[in-house]
């Protein structure tokens, strides 16, 4: 999912390539991705982007008449601008927004259909798609250990939730996590002064660099590459791959359709935490250290 360095990358080249444009067309390819009815989508046509702006992880086009179109991404919807009105391909396109510039097309891969748009008028409404979290990257550091121990949570979960933090999702927790060199399943009610201090430092410090890596990487053009796993991750998407500042193999924690990434050596003390599934199936047999995991890789190796 487009977490805040995404979501403000396409932000900034939505600005770019349709601020202050009318928009002169939008064509509908998959109803669902239309969750509002009033005001009606075709009242945006024939009036001008006055802004584009981020709540969360989702992008608003604000246009005249204090109307505003949000749009949510999910996990595999994504935003491609066409120079020339493209022919769509109704598998993977959901709508599409015709511009004298341009075309913004809203796509969406996979059979799991979820990403969104809403069309509302006035601010008051647009609140509501506001989830309260946090801005960590506008707030000191004395409102971020309030909003992290506010709730007992492991960290993992208090960083991804949008109720407390804003923009972050699975990626870049892990990014974050491994930076500041803290475990996943750290409970936030146990969590000492300067182990706070350093999450807040690798939280702002992560989310900084890699928007400044994808602003470059994108330039004057369009994000086209916008991708959970990146070169240059320290550990998300790196399963059993060398700790890039260790060596040590990163490891992993699988839940539903996602998974944390996580370098034993550098955030639990070598400890390995439980993966649900594989604890369960294994039990007494679950290594519980990397020393355990790599003595049971060697006598596999030889047997």
């Amino acid at each position: 999912m487009p977490e805040l360095p995404d979501v403000t990358v396409y932000v900034e080249a939505l600005e770019r390539h349709v601020g202050g444009r009318v928009l002169e067309h939008v064509t509908v390819v998959s109803p669902f991705v239309l969750r509002s009815v009033e005001p009606p989508l075709a009242a945006l046509e024939g009036t001008r982007v006055t802004g584009v702006r981020r709540i969360g992880k989702r992008i608003v086009v604000g246009f005249e008449g204090d109307r505003f179109l949000v749009i949510h991404l999910m996990i595999a919807g994504r935003l491609r601008w066409h120079a020339k009105a493209p022919k769509l391909n109704r598998r993977l396109a959901l709508a599409a927004f015709a511009f004298d510039a341009g075309t913004l097309v809203l796509t969406e891969a996979g059979t799991k259909k979820r990403a969104s748009m809403h069309v509302c008028a006035g601010e008051d409404a647009l609140r509501a798609f506001d989830r309260g979290g946090l801005e960590v990257l506008d707030a000191p550091f004395e409102a971020f250990d309030a909003r992290l121990r506010s709730e007992n949570h492991t960290l993992k979960r208090a960083l991804t939730d949008p109720r407390l933090f804003s923009g972050i999702g699975n990626a870049y927790s892990d990014e974050i996590l491994h930076r500041a060199r803290l475990s996943p399943l750290q409970l936030t009610s146990k969590l000492d002064g300067p182990s706070s201090q350093r999450l807040f430092e690798a939280v702002r410090a992560s989310l900084t660099e890699w928007t400044a890596r994808l602003r470059t990487e994108v330039g004057a053009g369009f994000p086209d590459k916008v991708t959970a796993f990146r070169d240059g991750m320290a550990v998300h998407g790196r399963f059993r791959l060398p700790c890039l500042d260790c060596g040590a193999p990163i490891q992993r924690i699988r839940y539903a359709d996602n998974e944390t990434n996580y370098c034993a050596a550098c955030q639990t003390g070598g400890r390995l935490l439980a993966d649900r599934a594989m604890s369960r199936l294994l039990k007494q047999d679950w290594p519980r250290s990397l020393d355990e995991m790599e003595r049971d890789d060697a006598l596999r190796a030889e047997g």
